[in-house]
């Protein structure tokens, strides 16, 4: 992608935090779910780690390898003239020099945001040290300004996620994380694994900058987190799951009846499936 047009995307994207209304931003998993999404109107798409991990026949937790996640970002980038921001999960690196190799390729991919999370992986230490992740953000800020692209980093902490702590505890230790990472040039705050309002709301009063809650059963619809103070809300591997769904119904039909009512009332044409591709370029 062209670098004067990545950065218009990236400033574009960040402005879509600020207002007026709620950033309800779509989680693809391959560029034919992408362009589905930017086709409807969205103004902007993410990827979801744990979808490109399973439609490549990986699962979640940066098992997927590097270069085939930089792959599909590409495929996404090429396909939709929308922003494009990827979730990257940890960094795929344990210092900040690593991450800030990995975010570069994700920047030369087309991409204009990441999700940077602070999680670990052991039950025994689940999240990184705020010092460490703090240094990861700031170095990946420094980064991205080197390269002439303002990309949006959206910080997450999975204190509720990973059940941090005593349940007490954790909105103070989510602010102090989310702050923290703010501070450190951070322009997202996540925090998944939230779904009641109280909590959401107090969330939205006390994080020093947008805030993206991740939607699941049981979370409030979008205009209600816009009125809690909620600035974006993302939907993670909910699209992609519920594709697989699908594609198990329609396999136990088959099995079952040898219909195929799952997969033919209702469903988008071949035509109207390839027109959505009609204007598609590989540059």
């Amino acid at each position: 992608m062209e670098s004067t047009r990545q950065a218009a995307q990236a400033a574009a994207f960040r402005q879509l935090h600020q207002g007026p209304r709620i950033l309800v931003l779509p989680n693809a998993w391959d560029a034919a779910s992408a362009r589905v999404f930017e086709a409807l109107g969205f103004p902007a798409v993410a990827t979801t780690s744990a979808g490109v991990a399973n439609a490549l026949g990986y699962p979640d937790g940066e098992h997927l390898p590097l270069d085939d996640l930089l792959t599909v970002i590409r495929w996404i980038t090429r396909t939709v003239r929308i922003p494009v921001t990827a979730d990257v999960e940890a960094g795929f690196g344990q210092t900040a020099d690593e991450v800030v190799g990995v975010v570069k390729r994700v920047i030369a991919a087309g991409a204009v945001g990441i999700n940077l999370e602070d999680s670990t992986g052991p039950a025994d230490n689940p999240l990184a040290e705020v010092p460490v992740q703090v240094a990861k953000i700031k170095a990946v800020r420094a980064a991205a300004a080197s390269v002439g692209v303002p990309l949006v980093i959206n910080a997450r902490t999975d204190v509720y996620l990973s059940n941090v702590g005593e349940p007490q505890s954790r909105l103070a230790h989510t602010v102090q994380r989310l702050n923290a990472y703010r501070a450190a040039g951070a322009d997202c705050l996540f925090a998944p694994g939230v779904s009641d309002a109280e909590t959401i709301a107090a969330l939205a009063r006390e994080v020093h900058g947008p805030l993206n809650i991740l939607a699941t059963r049981g979370t409030p619809s979008a205009p209600e987190l816009e009125r809690l103070g909620v600035r974006r809300v993302s939907v993670g591997s909910g699209p992609a799951r519920a594709a697989l769904t699908l594609v198990r119904r329609i396999g136990q039909e088959l099995l079952a009846t040898g219909t195929y009512t799952s997969f033919t009332e209702g469903s988008m044409t071949y035509a109207e499936a390839n027109q959505l591709f009609a204007d598609f370029r590989r540059s």
